[in-house]
């Protein structure tokens, strides 16, 4: 970075940008790229756009995760929660294990069921056809739908599904029983699918894809939560591209309820076994200048990727915390424990905020996303939801 730019930084670059002066694609490569001289003008002005937009509280949604299925006809380089039929582990949740985790869930507090599995399993494997022929279902899909309105129908809990790429039909089926339905962009990156790079053999990866299902969950107004991956080959300049393209759709759409920023963490056994994870300022730089490109979106770091010291992420500008779980490990990254939500509070507090339980649907995407919604699922939501929008308060 010249000497010139170094300079304009905190002196006017900064100050300009937290007053709500837009920011270029140029400007936030120069930020992102700043040094560690620097990074404390940068976090000061991502808490300024945050303190704007989303003063005195952070919220988080509690929830219980659900891994309907860990098949998957991609092989992402950094992924430990895949597997093919024949390896350990190796598993697709029956409706009566999907009803008791949720239950156990309800007992805990919890209002979300979050859903992740595998993309399309059945499209490789002949062992996830059969087992869907089994259950009853013509594919994950159709199952994912049906388990998704059995949580509405027997609960009071609250689907939230990551189903991976989905048409208009699918986007609108699900919606009916998921008042917000999510897809990591990950990065805008092809270069990230060529040998050995990390969306090598993932065809559900291709970014272009993924951006249409994002796009057409726009078009019908579904309530979507989205996010990058940091640390998984992407240059600086993509990451920025990413976020850019993200509150593009959102500044067209409307639709964009939350975008996460999401570390790469290393696991044994994966082909990125050897990567390097991104540093601590590393992510706090990204996570700032999210908060610039994003200005009043909501903005979350999972705080169990950042642990012990996971409390410095709201001085890089995140309005949430993400689904915490008192229940269920994180299955995607199960070597990173949640955070007690007694001691996400008492760190929450500390650094000036009240900590408020969120449903999977943020409190503003209630109303547009009503439409959608089996009258089931507009009852659960009513009961769930405060007048402010927010969780009816439980223990925690």
């Amino acid at each position: 970075m010249s000497e010139a730019v170094r300079q304009s930084l905190p002196a006017t670059l900064l100050r300009e940008i937290a007053a709500g002066k837009p920011i270029t694609r140029t400007q936030a490569a120069a930020l992102i790229s700043c040094g560690d001289d620097e990074l404390p003008e940068l976090l000061a002005a991502a808490r300024s756009v945050r303190d704007r937009f989303k003063p005195g509280v952070i919220t988080y949604s509690r929830k219980v995760f659900i891994p309907l299925t860990n098949l998957c006809r991609d092989y992402c380089g950094y992924c430990t929660f895949r597997r093919d039929p024949w390896e350990q582990g190796a598993h697709t949740m029956t409706p009566e294990e999907v009803l008791g985790v949720a239950r156990k869930g309800e007992q805990a507090g919890c209002t979300e069921a979050l859903f992740s599995l595998g993309d399309k399993p059945e499209m490789i494997f002949k062992e996830m056809r059969d087992t869907l022929q089994a259950l009853g279902f013509l594919s994950t899909l159709h199952y994912l739908e049906a388990m998704c309105e059995m949580v509405v129908r027997e609960t009071t809990l609250l689907p939230h599904a990551n189903p991976g790429l989905l048409d208009l039909e699918w986007l609108r089926r699900l919606a009916r029983h998921s008042p917000s339905l999510g897809l990591m962009l990950e990065t805008t990156s092809r270069r990230l699918l060529a040998p050995g790079a990390a969306h090598h053999g993932a065809p559900d990866k291709i970014p272009q894809n993924r951006l249409h299902t994002i796009t057409d969950a726009g078009r019908i107004g579904i309530p979507f939560t989205t996010g990058i991956l940091i640390g998984i080959g992407e240059t600086l300049e993509e990451r920025i591209d990413s976020l850019i393209t993200l509150r593009d759709l959102h500044t067209r759409y409307g639709h964009i309820q939350e975008v996460i920023v999401q570390n790469f963490r290393v696991k044994p056994g994966i082909p990125m076994a050897q990567w390097p994870e991104p540093s601590r300022g590393d992510m706090l730089r990204t996570v700032a200048v999210a908060r610039l490109i994003l200005g009043n979106m909501n903005l979350q770091a999972p705080p169990n990727l950042s642990s012990p010291d996971y409390e410095q992420l709201l001085d890089a500008g995140i309005n949430d915390w993400g689904g915490i779980s008192p229940v269920t490990p994180d299955y995607i990254n199960p070597e990173a424990a949640w955070p007690q939500v007694a001691e996400l509070e008492r760190r929450t507090r500390a650094a000036g905020f009240e900590l408020r339980q969120r449903l999977p649907v943020y409190p503003e995407f209630i109303k547009p996303g009503r439409d959608l919604w089996s009258w089931d699922l507009r009852a659960r939501v009513d009961a769930a939801a405060d007048p402010q929008g927010l969780a009816r308060s439980v223990a925690a």
